[in-house]
């Protein structure tokens, strides 16, 4: 079909299919089909997916502003994944003090004062449940410091000092005797849970929370993947 139905030329009328004018033979133009828009949708690169994984609900949100106009399905997958990742901490906590009584069971030996039974790095799991009056002596406990409760002792029980109000004095095992205002008087106010189990030399594996290490776990991730981004980014400008 033409995009003429007069010759521009003569002002002759036009049949459909004529290429050129009957009449002047003036070339008629075709209609050109509709260009079709070729341009491929910048593809996004599935690093962004791991945004949630790091950052948590912040990198889901910003993985969702990103890919939104891209693949919305995938944005609020990442937004999803963001949220989630962020509650379970939240359910964690939630669930250790259902199950153990306490928000934090598990504490990491930080001195030889309880050597041969604990070594330095073992971690122990606390059950907050049992009542401090059930506490008895050679029970292993946690409690926080007498005088200012600015740390965390894990000792074994040596003594009842008093049942009313209970109190009690424990001792290091290879300490050769209980240190006052650190071991006794340890009443309800100090005590946090008795010992249940023990996991070896799980410990070292807090190290690598401590700073700085803590921040090269994160950094380096998120280096790497902000490279990649980046080096597709200049890929996608020059094949543009």
């Amino acid at each position: 079909m033409t995009s003429e139905k007069f010759c521009t030329k003569c002002g002759s009328e036009l049949s459909m299919g004529d290429s050129f004018c009957t009449k002047c033979g003036n070339p008629v133009s075709p209609d050109l089909p509709e260009e079709k828009n070729t341009m491929k949708r910048q593809q996004r690169s599935p690093f962004w997916y791991l945004l949630p994984i790091f950052l948590g609900v912040l990198g889901g949100v910003a993985a969702y502003l990103i890919l939104k106009n891209n693949d919305y399905q995938k944005a609020k997958r990442s937004l999803f994944l963001g949220i989630i990742l962020t509650l379970i901490p939240v359910f964690i906590v939630i669930s250790f003090e259902v199950v153990y009584g306490t928000q934090n069971p598990f504490y990491v030996i930080a001195s030889g004062s309880m050597i041969p039974v604990l070594e330095v790095y073992d971690i122990v799991v606390i059950q907050g449940h049992v009542p401090f009056e059930e506490i008895e002596v050679d029970d292993i406990i946690v409690f926080n410091h007498p005088s200012g409760h600015d740390r965390v002792i894990v000792h074994r029980v040596a003594s009842i000092i008093d049942d009313n109000p209970k109190t009690i004095r424990t001792k290091g095992d290879a300490n050769p005797a209980s240190i006052p205002g650190t071991d006794f008087p340890i009443t309800q106010d100090e005590y946090i849970g008795k010992v249940s189990y023990v996991i070896p030399q799980a410990g070292y594996v807090t190290q690598l929370l401590k700073p700085p290490m803590n921040y090269l776990l994160y950094l380096i991730p998120l280096a790497i993947i902000f490279g990649i981004l980046g080096f597709k980014h200049q890929k996608y400008k020059k094949s543009g």
